[in-house]
């Protein structure tokens, strides 16, 4: 379970829960597969870092 960021700031980067669920997915999938990082953060899930990184505003989601 991801507790930062919060699900409340990351609904703010993202038109509606599916988008970013399926956004944040597909880049922890490409950060799996060995795509490089785009925050300094140090977590070990890729979840929790593509979930930093839209939190961060360096992945956004189409309307």
């Amino acid at each position: 379970m991801i507790i930062k960021p919060s699900m409340t700031s990351l609904l703010k980067k993202a038109p509606n829960k599916y988008s970013l669920v399926v956004g944040t997915a597909k880049r922890a999938r490409q950060i799996a597969l060995g795509s490089p990082k785009l925050t300094d953060e140090k977590v070990e899930s890729e979840v929790t870092t593509a979930a930093i990184e839209v939190d961060e505003g360096k992945i956004s989601f189409k309307k």
